[in-house]
């Protein structure tokens, strides 16, 4: 039991210099190519911190138990709206610029709309997927 202990420490330990080296890496390559931190953060960070859950949740879909893998993508973004920015704004403001409440807000709630539209029938499709997958592009 200690041993497990041991080993939750160490890995958090290891999640929180793999994090900071990630955003400090991708504001890096934001300041270097002249792009906007926010455009570095909504991709490169985005996905670095997204790429367990994306494993974990096609493992889970090609074992057949895609409860699990809906669940991940849910509980995930859950928790990171309520949790960590409730937490992050409990220690300190954060200050978002009007454009960016006009220009991602809707995104994000479009693409709840969607898959709750798509998800209604009690199956997630290859075509809602596909239709996913091309979003995060556009």
């Amino acid at each position: 039991m200690f041993s497990q202990f041991v080993l939750l420490a160490i890995g958090l330990a290891i999640l929180v210099f793999g994090a900071d080296l990630l955003v400090r890496g991708a504001r890096a390559i934001a300041l270097a190519f002249g792009i906007s931190t926010l455009v570095v953060g909504l991709t490169v960070v985005a996905f670095g911190t997204s790429a367990p859950e994306l494993f974990v949740s096609v493992a889970a879909a090609l074992d057949g138990k895609g409860d699990v893998a809906i669940g991940n993508v849910i509980g995930s973004n859950i928790f990171n709206i309520l949790i960590i920015i409730g937490l992050t704004a409990l220690l300190a403001p954060i200050h978002i610029a009007r454009s960016i409440s006009w220009r991602e807000m809707p995104i994000m709630l479009i693409s709840a709309g969607l898959f709750w539209i798509f998800a209604m029938d009690g199956t997630f499709s290859q075509l809602a997927g596909a239709v996913f997958a091309i979003g995060i592009f556009l």
